[in-house]
């Protein structure tokens, strides 16, 4: 077995040498001077690369933590969630389990929520918040954020919270030119780090409702987690070598420009859904795929998990269908430091091992 597997899964990702050389740097103390810099300073690149001047959070955790920090604190009356597979669906469950009022607009696996059905849902007057997964890693659909944006231009009351942990860093995104109340993700994934960290924005909407929110719990209180970063520091004991990484990270992810940045994912999913198309079907609407990763229906009823196997001898790993889809569709993400060449290279390897003459 090759001592590197190079990762096209939907996550974690590869990351680079030096930045996994920071994970290595020693420790500081969570409470000093050289802390708070370093805290300011992460905050002030993520907020770059989301085009935001809200506050940004700093969260030791997976983005599902904040998910559940967004229902607690920002839903007041009832909360409409955007459903297209299993990670808008989690935001979902997490409303209810959290005991919120809580409504799902459903699409069929593969299509993407169309505004016009937010726009009828939210013109009840029922709701004051809603989600939406901006990418949709199950099925490889990226939902029409900006159409869905342009309808949450006319409810200002209705808190706009996006889960883009798999878009962030490798799609169009402005948060605040998009009016996002709540714009969380993990950083494993187009952010390219290291698993176990998670960012977010949050507008004055999220943390006025914050400071009034009762039973929201301690660790992802956003409005003290939003005071306590105007200080330079989290509530908690944060990862501090994840935030070493993150540094250096940002300064790569900045220094590339967020549009070329975009222009490589566009590419690399171009290569990919045109393969695709040549030996095997979309399992998205194409109208809709996502940029970050191609989902791809095993029209010729290969065998998924041995294809899976035996890229894996030759150092790469491609993820099998989630949930229902395992070996009926199987996923490539080409997102974070991935390249067009990386993505040739791994196409060559499926056509070799399916007997396909390129």
């Amino acid at each position: 077995m090759p001592s590197h597997v190079k990762l096209f899964i939907p996550g974690p990702t590869e990351v680079r040498a030096d930045v996994l050389a920071e994970m290595a740097r020693p420790l500081i103390s969570h409470r000093g001077a050289e802390m708070a810099a370093l805290h300011r300073g992460v905050t002030e690149q993520a907020a770059a690369i989301m085009f935001t001047s809200h506050p940004v959070l700093l969260s030791t955790s997976s983005a599902t933590g904040l998910m559940e920090g967004g229902i607690r604190n920002a839903v007041e009356r009832r909360v409409l969630s955007l459903v297209c597979g299993a990670f808008s669906e989690r935001w979902h469950r997490i409303a209810l389990d959290c005991g919120k009022e809580a409504d799902a607009v459903s699409v069929p696996w593969g299509q993407a929520i169309r505004p016009e059905e937010v726009d009828a849902r939210l013109a009840s007057g029922k709701y004051d918040a809603l989600t939406v997964a901006h990418n949709e890693t199950s099925t490889g659909v990226a939902n029409p954020l900006a159409g869905i944006a342009q309808v949450m231009k006319k409810y200002p009351d209705v808190a706009f919270m996006v889960d883009t942990v798999s878009s962030l860093g490798g799609m169009p995104l402005k948060v605040d030119e998009m009016g996002i109340d709540l714009c969380l993700a993990s950083v494993q994934k187009a952010l390219a780090l290291p698993p176990g960290f998670s960012i977010a924005s949050v507008s004055p909407k999220i943390i006025d409702r914050s400071r009034r929110a009762k039973g929201k719990g301690f660790y992802f209180d956003f409005a003290r987690m939003v005071d306590k970063a105007a200080q330079g520091q989290s509530i908690i004991t944060p990862s501090v070598s994840h935030m070493f990484a993150m540094r250096k990270q940002f300064e790569h992810i900045l220094a590339e420009g967020m549009e070329r940045r975009w222009a490589r994912h566009a590419q690399m999913a171009r290569l990919t859904r045109a393969w695709a198309k040549e030996r095997f079907a979309l399992f998205a609407d194409e109208a809709h795929a996502s940029d970050t990763l191609t989902c791809i229906s095993n029209t010729r009823g290969a065998g998924i998990s041995e294809l899976i196997a035996a890229l894996r001898s030759e150092g790469m790993l491609i993820g099998n269908g989630y949930g229902d889809l395992k070996e009926k569709a199987f996923r490539i993400a080409h997102l974070g430091e991935l390249t067009p060449t990386d993505v040739g290279e791994l196409l060559a390897a499926i056509d070799r091992h399916l007997g396909v003459s390129r």
